[in-house]
């Protein structure tokens, strides 16, 4: 039910970074940028703490009311980030990434290189605590964002490193348009996107 999805606002930022940092320290591209798994459970925490907040100014930022999932979307023409963005989380990001910057520059530029140009909903990020994987947490705060899409007869976009999720993408109407590799030993890619129905 999507009754219990919420948006959130800067107060609920925090549960969203927690939510996230946990959803993510198996994630094959972060774990790839970041081996080491003690290290990646702190940089996580930063990350989210600098990209939570810029999606938010240019997106929607989603919760489940027990903070089981959260999830990151930039609105229509915000997929990428602009030049005022990059400055503004640039030195936050090298704080965060330290030696393992490069790995994720390489990363971004994949992404960014892949991803297409248009009007559409950027599913940025999307997460559930791992104690809830498994649940329905996941394909019911997708749906709280793609139902909004639907009614404006927009599509939606994501990118994932992780093929366990690609069948629940699929079956939530996202279609592979892209596949790639990240050369030495980087991660697989699929690039979705989500008709407007």
């Amino acid at each position: 039910m999507t009754d219990t999805i919420q948006q959130a606002g800067q107060a609920e930022l925090p549960a969203i970074i927690e939510t996230l940092a946990q959803a993510f320290q198996t994630d094959p591209a972060l774990s790839w940028i970041l081996p080491d798994p003690v290290h990646r459970q702190r940089a996580l925490r930063s990350l989210f703490h600098v990209l939570a907040p810029a999606d938010l100014r240019v997106g929607v930022a989603l919760r489940s009311a027990g903070d089981e999932a959260a999830s990151l979307w930039r609105a229509p023409g915000r997929a990428h980030s602009g030049t005022l963005e990059f400055l503004r989380t640039v030195i936050p990001l090298v704080a965060t990434f330290g030696a393992a910057l490069p790995r994720g520059l390489k990363v971004q530029a994949s992404i960014d290189a892949h991803r297409p140009k248009g009007h559409f909903w950027y599913l940025h990020y999307v997460g559930v605590r791992p104690e809830h994987q498994g649940k329905g947490h996941g394909g019911r705060i997708i749906r709280a964002q793609t139902a909004v899409a639907d009614a404006k007869e927009l599509p939606c976009w994501l990118e994932t490193a992780t093929p366990e999720n690609v069948p629940l993408y699929e079956r939530l109407g996202f279609v592979t348009q892209a596949e790639w590799d990240l050369p030495a030993g980087g991660p697989h890619f699929w690039g979705m996107m989500r008709p407007a129905r």
